[in-house]
């Protein structure tokens, strides 16, 4: 099975940057200080995980049938839509609620992060051997 993570994090990437650009040029002077923070975080952590994404797409080239590492891959990009996504609406739009969401991508970020963290040790237990 050919991995979709590259792809995801190539997207991921141009996007963040999109967002970066449309935030200090397009939002700066109608985004509180506040709200802007908000926003650059969720610049910052998309840009991050789109390259985590693609280190899990080159891990997979390694080892094309980790589950560790499928599983990683889409929780790291659920985590961009859930993170990123709902600090974008919430900047943008006001929409409160959605602050409610945002702990959920970070909790995707880490259990991917997580289960890299493990596929790396299982790696390095098995070169031992």
């Amino acid at each position: 099975m050919k991995s979709p993570f590259l792809l995801f994090s190539a997207l991921s990437a141009m996007l963040g940057v999109t967002m970066g650009a449309f935030g200090a040029h397009g939002l700066k002077a109608l985004l509180t200080p506040q709200m802007l923070a908000v926003y650059k975080t969720a610049v910052d952590y998309q840009m991050w995980h789109a390259l985590g994404l693609g280190l899990i797409a080159m891990l997979q080239l390694y080892q094309p049938a980790a589950k560790l590492l499928c599983w990683a891959g889409w929780l790291m990009f659920a985590g961009i839509l859930l993170f990123s996504g709902s600090l974008y609406l919430l900047a943008i739009w006001h929409v409160r609620w959605l602050g409610m969401i945002t702990p959920f991508g970070g909790l995707a970020f880490l259990l991917a992060w997580l289960l890299v963290v493990v596929f790396a040790v299982r790696q390095r237990i098995g070169e031992r051997q």
